[in-house]
């Protein structure tokens, strides 16, 4: 991607007025003095060795109350671990490229893109996207690019690096900041990353960790048991979260976020971003009429096709630990069931836009050999180049900083901090979900973070008397919210690079400034949406699910 020497500047025609406008102007300039992200990275994990070196110096150490199934400490010590020393510089050198390497999303994403810039290069997503446009309410697009960014969690690689560019393609094709699109699409594949109308696959991993939780205090509750919490534990909850999602970020969005970023100048945007959304809403052509026809065509027989190797008993995309255990099967979700093809989401992915768009290129004499689609794959990666960079120095300040313990340190000293205070009643979840939502600017991972912080509160809460299964919802909660606004979540450093596509100068801090207004937003309404449904309705935030615990 092409860089500038220049410090990161503001959009043009930026609002300046008005308090909010000027608050989020500031955080902006303020995130904006950094150095450049990649910069950033460096120093942060440079920063990480060092810190670990005094810390380690100086004892630090806290309890460790997991079980060994989770990653506890076989003498119950959490300590920071030094990367200062002869065994922590062999670590750091040996890892160097496995830590670049094995970084969850980088395969995901160029495998992935890999197929979309076929479609792009076919003409098939410009095509689409003008014909989804022209058939669509304009008063709709918001609300529904948010509530389809939320449902896409059930497989959120297909929320990041598919929907999330297409957004901001969709709003330039319509005239408006592509960005806003961006944004708006990002605020509910991240920040609304629990709700779902669905089972997801984080919802089976999470009533694990606190199932394991809650033997503490009551063995029933252990896996198995007659209490253990299920996957659909928070379902009721979380399906409603949906809908309160979409109607808080829609309104940020339009009321927020778009006013504050102004009008798009396309200069600022890189050679060949815009290519997919210029020339806006022109009628389709009668081949891309057809192509579509035929790509659609394709895209059924796919679906087919996935649901043959999918649904039935027996299916190649289905566990197969589930055919040898019926007893196990019969508890088991639909979810748990087809987890192989839900692991298989990014090869669908890549097959499920590589072939309707050799299908559209053929029509529509776009592609006509193998070397065009080859073409389309290469200009996909090397628009990728920021990101590679950057992923490779964020990955090391991820590996460094789980190495060295400190995440999970702060995560427990917060803990003890929030039961010193010794609160009752339903006053002592905002303080929980307040250190969830700060644990996870540290701790990108909802089942780390709740494998750390699951056996303090868990057991702390359920001797408050709540059950298990709405501390996991109120967990859940600040789990999703701040993701928007943390370089440490996986994804940021992809969005970052789909967002420096359409403004060369964007730094780190207009993201983050964009973001904020959609992280407090979900994070005030959704917490009065949990203490309505919890406290004032009494409603169950799963089927079979207590409020409280019997006394």
């Amino acid at each position: 991607m092409a860089q500038t020497s220049s410090p990161p500047e503001p959009a043009l025609d930026r609002p300046r007025s008005g308090v909010l406008a000027a608050f989020l102007n500031f955080v902006e300039r303020l995130g904006n003095l950094l150095p450049h992200p990649v910069t950033l990275f460096a120093l942060f994990a440079l920063g990480v060795v060092v810190v670990s070196a005094v810390a380690a110096h100086f004892g630090l150490e806290v309890d460790d109350i997991r079980s060994p199934e989770r990653g506890g400490s076989p003498d119950g010590k959490i300590r920071v671990v030094s990367l200062l020393t002869a065994d922590g510089l062999r670590r750091i050198s040996t890892g160097l490229v496995t830590n670049f390497t094995s970084f969850a999303p980088l395969g995901t994403v160029l495998v992935a893109l890999l197929g979309v810039g076929v479609a792009e290069r076919s003409g098939l997503l410009s095509a689409g996207i003008r014909a989804l446009v022209l058939a669509a309410p304009r008063r709709l697009l918001t609300p529904t690019i948010i509530f389809a960014a939320v449902l896409s969690n059930t497989a959120s690689e297909m929320g990041y690096v598919v929907l999330v560019p297409l957004a901001a393609v969709i709003y330039h094709s319509v005239g408006r900041h592509p960005f806003l699109g961006l944004a708006a699409a990002f605020a509910g594949v991240s920040g609304g990353y629990s709700a779902n109308l669905l089972i997801g696959t984080v919802d089976p991993l999470l009533a694990g960790i606190t199932t394991e939780a809650a033997a503490i205090v009551d063995g029933a509750y252990a896996s198995g048991g007659p209490k253990e919490v299920l996957a659909t534990a928070n379902w009721y909850f979380m399906a409603v979260s949906t809908f309160l999602i979409t109607i808080v970020g829609t309104l940020v969005t339009e009321k927020v976020v778009a006013p504050w970023l102004g009008d798009y100048d396309e200069s600022r945007a890189e050679d060949g971003a815009l290519d997919a959304s210029r020339g806006g809403l022109q009628e389709l052509t009668a081949p891309e009429k057809k192509g579509l026809k035929l790509s659609a065509i394709a895209l059924v027989v796919l679906a087919i096709g996935l649901a043959l190797l999918t649904l039935p008993e027996g299916a190649p995309l289905r566990d197969p630990k589930f055919l040898s255990n019926p007893e196990a099967a019969a508890n088991a979700t639909f979810v748990e069931k087809i987890r192989p093809a839900l692991k298989s989401v990014v090869a669908l992915i890549f097959v499920f836009f590589i072939v309707p768009a050799v299908v559209f290129g053929r029509v529509t004499g776009t592609m006509r050999t193998d070397r065009d689609v080859i073409d389309g794959m290469s200009k996909a990666m090397a628009s990728m180049g920021l990101y590679l960079v950057l992923v490779f120095f964020a990955a090391q300040f991820v590996a460094f900083f789980k190495w060295t313990n400190l995440g999970l340190i702060l995560a427990v000293e917060g803990a003890d901090l929030i039961r010193s205070f010794s609160l009752e009643g339903p006053v002592i979840f905002l303080p929980f979900i307040l250190l969830c939502c700060f644990v996870n600017l540290m701790l990108g991972s909802a089942s780390a973070q709740w494998a750390i912080t699951a056996p303090i509160f868990v057991p702390m809460l359920m001797l408050s008397g709540y059950t298990p299964q709405v501390i996991q919802a109120a967990y859940r909660i600040g789990d999703s919210t701040t993701n928007i606004i943390t370089p440490m979540m996986s994804y940021f450093g992809l969005i970052l690079a789909f967002a420096t596509r359409y403004d060369k100068k964007l730094g780190i801090g207009t993201i983050i400034a964009t973001m904020l207004p959609y992280s407090a937003a979900f994070l005030v309404g959704w917490v009065a949406l949990f203490y309505l449904w919890v406290f004032v309705l009494g409603f169950p935030v799963g089927p079979g699910t207590e409020l409280y615990l019997a006394r």
